[in-house]
């Protein structure tokens, strides 16, 4: 396999990830609300991915499974969650001090070296989303629940993704599986609950929108990142994965109408000159 295929196949993907507010915004506005959206969503994706879990899943494996399903469904769930209600900007900044969560879980969990660029390119990272927020400005403001979602959806990302490469055994398509089961059991739970209604009167229009929104969308960018992430160590994915950061930024700026700030700008250079060093970075250390 070409060294610089993992890169550009999770760069392109977080390049999905980025513009993901657009359509689920767009679904959300045609009446169906966060969890529930989440639920049609992933229930399709957990539907089409039965029979494949059917044939692979072995018993011995069902325990890492488990992990990747609570991991990787939470991360879903509260990521998609954060970006229905909350503002894209400040929801893809909290989530994205995921190198500092990806950097640190590679070298206590996987042994990965912590190399002076490593937790360089980290800290730029973090600059950058500082920036993006606003600055000294941002510790003025007070936490939100759905800031506190944003952030809890980055951390259970990056361990998830430590989870995701430590298992090089099973396949990536059965660990995708696993998640998207996870993210769906996830949300009926949290629908059972009573965490939110369940809309009764939707017209036709939006759930085709949420069908299509499944399965040419959501799963291509699942099964890019994952994979992507499986054939890298932890702390460059995490890196590269910031670009979808950038692309929020960018397109809530423009589709969004929403003017960008001096900070703003230079933030987002500095997370794209980090994703770029690692992207033309390609061998592993």
């Amino acid at each position: 396999m070409k060294p610089h295929l993992p890169v550009i196949v999770l760069f392109l993907a977080s390049i999905l990830w980025g513009l993901s507010w657009w359509p689920l915004k767009g679904i959300h506005a045609l009446g169906i609300d966060g969890i529930a959206l989440i639920l049609g969503a992933y229930g399709v994706l957990a539907l089409a991915y039965l029979p494949l879990l059917i044939k692979n899943v072995r018993r011995q494996n069902v325990r890492e499974l488990f992990a990747i399903a609570l991991l990787g469904g939470g991360a879903n769930l509260c990521f998609t969650y954060a970006l229905i209600n909350g503002d894209v900007v400040r929801v893809m900044v909290l989530f994205y001090l995921l190198p500092v969560w990806g950097v640190l879980g590679g070298y206590f969990f996987l042994d990965e070296k912590l190399s002076l660029g490593r937790v360089g390119g980290a800290l730029l990272a973090v600059a950058g989303a500082f920036l993006i927020l606003g600055g000294f400005e941002t510790l003025h403001v007070s936490f939100s629940m759905i800031d506190l979602i944003a952030l809890a959806a980055g951390i259970f990302f990056a361990l998830n993704n430590i989870v995701f490469r430590s298992l090089k055994e099973i396949d990536v398509n059965v660990k995708v599986g696993a998640m998207f089961w996870g993210c769906f059991a996830l949300s009926c739970l949290l629908i059972a609950l009573g965490a939110e209604r369940f809309p009764n009167e939707v017209r036709t229009l939006a759930w085709m929108a949420l069908l299509a929104y499944a399965l040419l969308w959501l799963l291509l960018a699942n099964i890019g990142s994952q994979w992507g992430v499986t054939h890298m160590e932890a702390g460059r994915s995490s890196i590269i994965i910031i670009m979808e950061l950038v692309t929020a930024v960018v397109s809530a700026a423009y589709i969004g109408e929403r003017t960008l700030s001096f900070s703003e700008y230079t933030g987002g250079a500095l997370v794209v000159s980090v994703a770029l060093i690692e992207a033309l970075s390609s061998h592993e250390e």
